[in-house]
């Protein structure tokens, strides 16, 4: 058998056996696949000034907070991880901003290191070739990182469709590079970012596009957001406008119209690892820093477990 269609076969076997295990262990049962998407340099007010549709849809139909926060250094590479493990650069040891060869990985396990531990299929599609720190042999079903240092939107967002089509990955980060790559270039809040804000939300839309021909919106959790802000052509620590980002969910059962930060819920990156792991019933071999935002849940679908 082509090994093309041995990974296909194995996926939906798993899928099918993780449907009927895991149920039990997951808050919302109907949601049983998770997407983030991230928006590299995506400055929270960018959302609005760029009339960002997607995005918006998103906040409208789900819980979502302008004024979750990032890593204090606030840079790519170290927030990204932070993303994706649950603790601060401090302990996941990734503190450089730059590609690495041979990749040098985090010390901490990322999210799809547990969740292939847990029978998830796990899928990274990256724009800039330092996610290669994320690429850990053996945690990804699927993995892009582009030979180049950085690629375009639309190139991640057609290998992310192509993806979704074909394989429907049960935990699946996507990374989109060009509105921090304008914003260096053009400045942050600029006319020229803000056109990419515009690109970056209708790549998106495609993404979600493609996961609705797949029917399987309605079992997926989406958080859409952002490693750092940033003024005038830079950002991190001492930048001002760096340490904000957006922080966006839909899905089944997700409150709709919600903004935590009405509430005073604060939320941190690192909460977005320790969030999907909470909703997918899968349970970190490490603590984290990230604790799951359980306010997103709407009471009455919310079935706690004890």
């Amino acid at each position: 058998m082509p090994r093309l269609r041995l990974q296909i076969l194995l996926a939906a076997i798993a899928a099918v056996a993780l449907g009927q295990a895991g149920a039990e262990a997951r808050p919302r049962p109907a949601i049983s696949r998770a997407l983030i998407v991230s928006v590299d340099g995506l400055r929270p007010d960018l959302i609005d000034l760029a009339h960002a549709t997607e995005m918006r849809r998103l906040m409208k139909h789900g819980t979502f907070t302008l004024w979750a926060r990032t890593t204090d250094v606030a840079v790519t590479l170290p927030s990204h991880v932070s993303m994706l493990t649950g603790v601060p650069p401090s302990k996941h040891g990734v503190t450089w901003n730059s590609e690495r060869r041979p990749p040098v990985y985090p010390a901490w396990p990322t999210l799809f290191q547990v969740a292939r531990a847990s029978g998830y299929t796990t899928a990274m599609v990256a724009g800039k070739s330092k996610f290669n720190a994320l690429a850990k042999p053996g945690t990804l079903t699927w993995t892009y990182v582009p030979g180049d240092a950085v690629i375009t939107d639309e190139a991640v967002t057609d290998t992310a469709t192509k993806w979704i089509a074909r394989f429907a990955p049960q935990v699946m980060f996507v990374h989109l590079p060009s509105v921090d790559m304008v914003g260096h270039e053009k400045g942050w809040g600029s006319h020229d970012q803000l056109e990419a804000v515009k690109r970056a939300d209708r790549c998106v839309g495609r993404i979600l596009d493609a996961w609705g021909k797949r029917d399987r919106l309605d079992s997926t959790v989406v958080i859409i957001t952002a490693d750092h802000g940033g003024s005038g052509k830079s950002h991190g620590e001492d930048v001002p406008r760096s340490h904000e980002i957006p922080w966006i969910v839909s899905g089944p059962g997700i409150l709709q119209g919600q903004d935590l930060h009405a509430e005073s819920i604060a939320v941190r990156t690192e909460d977005t690892f320790a969030t999907v792991c909470w909703l997918l019933g899968i349970t970190p071999p490490k603590p984290v820093d990230g604790r799951p935002i359980t306010r997103i849940l709407d009471p009455e679908r919310h079935v706690e477990r004890h």
